[in-house]
């Protein structure tokens, strides 16, 4: 495959044929995928190579490219036209908050804390204890929970045993925190040296008032969501973001669990302080309606994915027709509205009042009605009621001078 220059922020800086990068085949199963990233990502982790700067790079790469190959769609999308057919090609990679410094973790904490979905991975030294079986592990019966309180990039095990019964009725792991701790639901598979490899993880989601995860193994296909899926499409379009809701729709790698003991933990992920958790393991035989609910509306939710799909083309016509009709209608207004107002000018124009405008902008009238501008000097009558209190007034101020001249 042809290399390309990357787009997102923390993918590596060339992009090589992610099967190369990784080691393996393109017949690779999922599991030689996951088991060959597993080694690659702890041999370039930064924690283990800090006088080694090309390491973080080829960390990223393993990474990125794992990203591809861990997803049935995106994997497909890369055998049919390579790189050019992954739709989100800037994905921001997992980030490791132990090789932050408090500054960079103080900007993931505040972005976080504004919505931004900020992926993180598990501390080397947690992958390494884990894999070398030097970790501590508390056992969790069916049935049962356990609170505790984990260090930031420190984890909990926990080994939980069931049946054959059990495992054919199907277990659910489930955690939540009441304080919306950060956290992260591991699974750890059993590797011959004894040790644990890191086969599943679920980051918790505000769920209401809490965090949750969860791991349903429950013998069909149960889906997990990757809400960063839809902050990339709402990122680049608004309205895209609807439609890409249930893109990060992703099925989980296992289904089922086998007959006897498995490990999980509680990985503390919050950015400076402990997290609070509570883990409980549910089999799920008392639970079998709560189980067929779960069946059908993943089915559901699954079967709405593929209707939004479609949608969306109809929807994107008829949006592109509404924008050409709303512009048209716009056009026709304003026609009509030039018409209309050239029709009012023509139809004042049959008038025989000459308009005249003085220095203020008032609008007057030069015409006058016949004879008018000789209405001014028409006489006042004697007989008009104007004349006689004129009259009246003279004669009485004479009178008055008449008395006072007579008393003189």
């Amino acid at each position: 495959m042809a290399s390309g220059k990357m787009e997102g922020p923390s993918a590596p800086g060339v992009r090589r044929d992610p099967y190369e990068v990784l080691c393996v085949s393109r017949d690779s199963s999922d599991q030689e995928i996951k088991s060959a990233y597993r080694k690659l990502a702890l041999k370039y982790h930064p924690d283990k190579n800090t006088s080694n700067p090309e390491a973080s790079e080829l960390f990223k790469e393993v990474a990125y490219s794992y990203s591809i190959l861990s997803d049935p769609e995106k994997r497909r999308q890369y055998d049919a036209a390579g790189f050019e057919a992954l739709e989100h090609e800037s994905m921001d990679m997992e980030i490791d908050l132990s090789n932050l410094g408090t500054v960079n973790t103080m900007f993931a904490a505040l972005f976080s804390k504004l919505g931004v979905p900020i992926k993180t991975t598990i501390a080397a030294t947690v992958l390494e204890e884990a894999l070398n079986g030097t970790v501590t592990v508390r056992p969790l019966p069916l049935g049962t929970s356990s609170n505790g309180k984990v260090d930031k990039q420190c984890a909990h095990f926990f080994s939980v045993t069931i049946s054959e019964q059990q495992a054919q009725s199907g277990v659910v792991i489930r955690v939540a925190s009441a304080a919306q701790s950060k956290f992260k639901l591991l699974y750890f598979e059993h590797e011959p040296n004894g040790g644990y490899g890191l086969a599943l993880q679920e980051d918790s989601e505000k769920t209401g008032k809490v965090t949750s995860a969860g791991m349903y193994f429950l013998h069909f296909q149960v889906y997990r969501m990757d809400s960063t899926v839809n902050a990339l499409a709402m990122a680049k379009d608004p309205e895209a973001a609807f439609f890409k809701r249930l893109e990060g729709l992703q099925p989980c790698e296992v289904s089922e669990l086998k007959p006897g003991t498995h490990i999980f933990a509680v990985y503390g992920d919050n950015f400076f302080k402990p997290a609070s958790y509570t883990i409980e393991a549910i089999c799920a035989k008392s639970y079998e309606d709560t189980t067929e609910k779960l069946k059908e509306i993943e089915a559901k939710i699954l079967a709405k994915r593929n209707d939004l799909r479609q949608f969306e083309v109809e929807y994107r016509k008829a949006l592109a027709r509404f924008q050409e009709v709303t512009n048209k209608y716009n056009q026709e207004k304003q026609s009509v509205d030039e018409l209309l107002k050239q029709r009012d000018v023509i139809q004042s124009s049959f008038t025989t009042v000459r308009a005249l405008i003085n220095a203020t902008g008032v609008t007057t009238s030069s015409s006058k009605l016949p004879n008018e501008d000789n209405r001014s000097d028409i006489p006042v009558e004697d007989g008009s009621s104007d004349g006689k209190d004129k009259a009246s007034k003279k004669k009485w101020f004479y009178l008055n001078l008449n008395r006072s001249d007579k008393k003189g």
